[in-house]
Formats: C-alpha cells, structure tokens, sequence
C-alpha cells in the first residue's frame, strides 16, 4: 500500500498530466478490430499491471473485452476496492469508448513514466474499463460516419434493443420495500431472467456477480451532465413532470457527479447543449424517468455506487473534436475514480479471525445497507462526518461502532463477531399424552 491518500491535488494536474502531449495524430475513431488492438498494445506495454479478459459476447458474437489495471492483475486483494467505466452502451454514442481507450493508453503511459498520482492509484485500486458495452451498434452508427449518423441510428444493440432500458425493473420492487419496510440492499432478480434480457446485458450482470464493485460510471452522449440516481420516478401517474427521485445515499451520490462536473474543463458551467443544469449535474428522475436502466440497477442488487456521465452535444463527434474532448474529460476521469478510497472499509472476522462473507454493514440513518465480499472485507462510501455503523450476520451477534470520517483516504473500521448463543427448545411432557421425546410420538405441525 501507498501513502495515505489526500484530497486531488492541484499540483498533480500538472505533474505528468500536463506534460503528456496531445495532438490531433494520437486521436482516432476505433472499430471493433482497432480497439483490440489498442487494448492489447497497452497490455503489452504494461504487462505486469495490466490483464484483459472478457466477460462474454454481443449478439453478433464480438467479445466484450475488459482491461484490468491492478498492481496485482488478476486478483482481489483484501482492502482494495475494485472499480470499473463502462463506454459506448448505446453503440452510437462513441466519445466515452473513445476517451476509455485513451484513459488506459495514459494510465499504462503515466505509470511508466512514475507519476506518483496514477501509480498509487493503481496499486490501491483494482480498476477495469469496458470501453464498449455495445459493439454491435457502434459497427451501425460507424458505417454511416460522424457527419450523417442519425439520433437513433446504431442506439441498440444487433436486436435494436436499448441496453440502457434493458436490465430487470428492481426499483418498483424496492419503492414497495419502502412502504413496508422490506430489504434495503441487494434485491432479488425475477426468475428467468436471463431469458428476459440481452445478451450484453447478461455479460454485464454476470461481471457484476463475480467482481465486488464499489463505484462506477456509465459514459454516454447526447448532453454535458452528470447524472445520478435514481433514473426512476417513484411516482409514474405523473405524466408530462418530472420528480426528483432520491436514494437513501443521495448526498453522497450528489458528492460524485460534482466531483466529476468541477474537474471537467466545462460541464460545471451548467448551459451546454442548449439545457442548463445547475453545477452540470442532475437526479436522472428530475430529468426525465427512465426504467431497468443500468445505473438504478448497480445500486440496487450490488454494492456498487453508478453515475451516468453525459459527455458530449455530438454523439458522434468527428476525430477531430477528440483531442479537445480528451483534455476536457482528462482530469475528471482520474479524479472521480479516487472518489473511491473514500469513507470507510474493513474486515468482518469471527471470534478465531476467520473472515465472513456476506455479512451486512448499516449505517445509521441511510436506509441502504451494504455486504462484505467473499474475503469478508466490505467498502462503504460515506462523506465526512460521525456515524453509527453495525456489522451483522446470520449465526453471529451484531455489533455497532461509532467511526468519524474525515475528508481525505477511507477510515479502517473492523468488526470481530461473536456467534449468536444456541437456543435449546425444551419439550415438556403432558398429562394424558405421550412423551414427545419419544420416537414413537407423531410429529405435529401447525398452521404455521
């Protein structure tokens, strides 16, 4: 591990980022064929702190490929949070796969040159970029080219299915939980599933079940905002209005999209695209209500924390718009991802200090719990402040710390469970019956 972490530097922006060049040359649009090979140049570049790995196929079979940067590729290690960007959902919105190519190429390139910032990031961090969710639509929107690519044109996958719409409903189920106080966290996905959704989508949802993501970003096109959840209006009588739909964590989330928004060279600025959004950012709801979209979904059956970030007025800008894009995005991209060595982390033991998986971690007065991962280590983002936070698991009695959060890396917080004490069921015999100790004895249920 690093030194502690600090807030974003200033000076940092100019160490070794500033003096990366940049010029119109290094920028280009990628097809499918040309972003593997970009993908697997920067893992031979970087080898020892890179690894790709796919996490399944589009409809028409490309692989979904993911690049790993870890300064242990290929392994969780305890009390390292893992992060990942995902680009190009709606394969004609092109930017975010672009600058996710061109992220990976910078951080193989700083961390070579040993800037400080980004090799603290990755042997603390365990970060994975998808810079395309969607190739399939991008090999649509590609063929007709940045001047006459339509709105729609290449928006969905091989099937024209929106990726953004296509992830299982759980906020209806949990705007019910609410009202009737049911679980908080990590809802159940309907049955057959998997038969109901993309196959994209399906890869996406599986990466979610084998990797614990703690914070992520969704990267699309169309206005300049950072969006955050919920995209889903609690109330969908309203027609023709838009409600603000908050998360029990809105203050942290709010948190993240003006981390993003201020480090972007204008999407603080508000008017962009001709919409102003106050300080660039917005509750998805309040924009407009969006249902089984990805970023409501992360938040509600994982421990992962998503904003959609909305980058560009063009979705498909022409190359030569990407060098200006790359420096406007740059510094945000680095600095959201910091975001997650943020709040609190640490180990849930039992009594012999063997970790538990899955236990659950609350905190006072933020109705959305989070678990351990299956090395028992948990991640909670949290912004500075005192809370109350319990760690509780089946067999085990809970326990509750009181922790004070401060402003710069995460607070270590460890939890040592004792097992909950065995309650022994005693049957007294009655009169005129018998003994139902005996195996003779017929075993009665109730209607219970």
């Amino acid at each position: 591990m690093q030194q502690p972490w600090t807030l974003p530097w200033l000076c940092a922006l100019l160490l070794g980022l500033m003096g990366f060049l940049v010029s119109g040359s290094d920028f280009q649009h990628h097809k499918y064929e040309d972003m593997v090979r970009a993908l697997f140049a920067v893992q031979s570049e970087c080898p020892y702190i890179t690894r790709i790995y796919s996490i399944g196929h589009s409809a028409e079979g490309r692989h979904l490929y993911v690049l790993e940067f870890s300064d242990n590729p290929g392994n969780h290690e305890a009390l390292e949070p893992e992060f990942k960007y995902v680009g190009n959902m709606h394969g004609n919105e092109v930017l975010g796969r672009e600058l996710l190519i061109k992220f990976s190429q910078f951080l193989c390139e700083e961390y070579r040159a040993r800037n400080q910032r980004i090799v603290r990031l990755i042997h603390d961090t365990r970060i994975h970029i998808l810079p395309s969710m969607n190739p399939d639509g991008y090999e649509v929107a590609a063929r007709q080219g940045p001047e006459f690519n339509g709105y729609l044109v290449g928006r969905g996958n091989a099937r024209e299915i929106d990726l953004n719409r296509d992830f299982p409903d759980l906020n209806a189920l949990m705007y019910y939980y609410e009202k009737t106080k049911g679980r908080n966290h990590h809802l159940p996905l309907p049955d057959n599933w998997e038969h109901q959704v993309q196959p994209e989508t399906l890869a996406v949802i599986k990466w979610m079940q084998n990797y614990n993501f703690i914070l992520s970003a969704n990267l699309h096109g169309g206005a300049v905002v950072a969006n955050y959840p919920f995209d889903k209006s609690r109330d969908g009588r309203i027609r023709g209005r838009t409600t603000y739909s908050a998360t029990p964590d809105d203050k942290i989330f709010r948190k993240l999209a003006r981390t993003y928004s201020y480090a972007h060279g204008w999407m603080h600025k508000g008017w962009n695209c001709g919409d102003y959004f106050d300080e660039g950012i917005t509750n998805g709801a309040s924009w407009y209500s969006l249902s089984k979209g990805m970023q409501d979904f992360n938040y509600l059956y994982t421990n992962c924390f998503e904003i959609t970030l909305e980058l560009s007025c063009d979705k498909f800008p022409p190359a030569s718009a990407l060098p200006r894009e790359w420096l406007g995005n740059r510094e945000a991209l680095v600095s959201y991802l910091e975001q997650v060595h943020h709040g609190i982390k640490g180990m849930v033991y039992d009594e012999n200090n063997n970790p538990i998986s899955k236990a659950e971690i609350s905190v006072a007065g933020i109705n959305h719990d989070v678990t351990a991962g299956v090395d028992g280590d948990y991640f909670r983002l949290l912004l500075p402040g005192t809370y109350t936070v319990t760690a509780s698991a089946p067999g085990y009695l809970p326990f509750t710390s009181t922790v004070t959060v401060g402003p710069a890396e995460a607070i270590q917080l460890h939890f040592y469970l004792k097992p909950a004490p065995k309650q022994n069921l005693k049957v007294k015999p009655h009169h005129g019956r018998r003994n139902l100790s005996s195996p003779k004895a017929p075993l009665k249920l109730g209607p219970r």
